[in-house]
């Protein structure tokens, strides 16, 4: 009976021995997957970490470990720090705030307006044609400065600050069109100006430009459409200054082409002159044979009347 119970006791105590094994090679497996997957996150943030000292913020982790802060913990601050300072340099870059950038890479203004005025086509034109009157009547335009025939120097306003630029006429044909470009420091302009009769008394304007804005407040106010509102209402101040205008203008009536000056104002005045005088004499010679055609059909009306006493004097022979 006792080697009985003393062969079961050895039977319990291998069965025990063997779960002991089991649960044994379990946890070490259970434990070598975790220490594994540690090894692989302890890879990645040391390669984050190289990056990162590649980029030349690890010091800046090191220091804040140094003032206390867990790695993991410095490490995602300068992390988040350092997109954060991405973000702000896109939006600099974006708005002109980071490196320098051509005017043509950032994203253009068109603006169109048409306006109707109740004068003649030339008045219309000639009115344009004085820059320097434009300080005058609108509010965009503090002044005007020509340099010379084609180019002229422009003071604007913006919001509370001043921009200056060179505009550049690169066509005008008198009472037809006018083309220019416009160069500054916080944009470049691109327009053209052009004129239709409606009627002897009624001009259309048709105005239309591209705006490429440079520079932080440029680029914002182009989100809200400032330019374009500006352009529209000095635009409609126009109309008003020329509507209510009682002098004549005294418009450059020159000719420009391909950025050249073929005619100038006072070479188109005379011109215009001595066709003035051509009509002038042509009308003359036109009333003159036209008197002497007059004439000549009083002559043919005496002479009728001549005939017919003649014949009637022979009818009463």
């Amino acid at each position: 009976m006792a080697g009985k119970e003393t062969k079961e006791r050895e039977t319990q105590g291998s069965g025990a021995d063997g779960l002991r094994g089991a649960l044994s090679d379990f946890v070490e497996a259970q434990v070598g997957r975790l220490a594994e997957k540690a090894s692989d996150k302890l890879t990645d943030v040391t390669g984050q970490l190289t990056d990162a000292a590649d980029s030349g913020s690890l010091l800046k982790i090191g220091s804040r470990v140094l003032g206390g802060e867990s790695p993991v913990k410095a490490f995602l601050s300068e992390k988040a720090k350092g997109v954060k300072d991405s973000v702000v340099g896109k939006v600099k870059e974006a708005f002109g705030g980071g490196g320098k950038g051509k005017s043509g890479s950032s994203k253009s203004m068109n603006i169109i307006e048409v306006l109707d005025v109740g004068v003649p086509l030339r008045t219309a034109y000639d009115y344009w044609t004085q820059y320097d009157e434009f300080s005058s009547f609108t509010k965009g335009v503090r002044s005007v400065s020509m340099s010379d025939e084609m180019g002229s120097d422009w003071k604007v306003k913006v919001g509370p600050s001043s921009r200056s630029f060179k505009a550049t006429v690169q066509e005008q044909i008198p009472d037809d069109r006018i083309v220019w470009s416009s160069e500054g420091a916080k944009g470049t302009t691109k327009g053209a100006v052009s004129f239709h009769e409606l009627a002897p008394t009624l001009t259309r304007i048709v105005l239309v430009m591209e705006y490429y804005p440079s520079g932080f407040f440029e680029k914002t106010g182009n989100i809200w459409r400032a330019q374009g509102r500006r352009v529209r209402l000095d635009f409609k101040h126009f109309q008003r200054y020329v509507s209510l205008t009682e002098e004549e203008p005294e418009g450059w009536r020159g000719e420009i082409r391909d950025g050249e000056v073929v005619t100038s104002h006072e070479e188109a005045l005379e011109e215009e002159e001595a066709a003035q005088a051509e009509d002038s004499e042509n009308d003359g010679e036109y009333e003159t044979a036209e008197d002497g055609d007059a004439e000549d059909e009083g002559e043919d009306v005496e002479e009728d009347e001549w005939e017919d006493e003649a014949a009637d004097e022979d009818r009463e022979e």
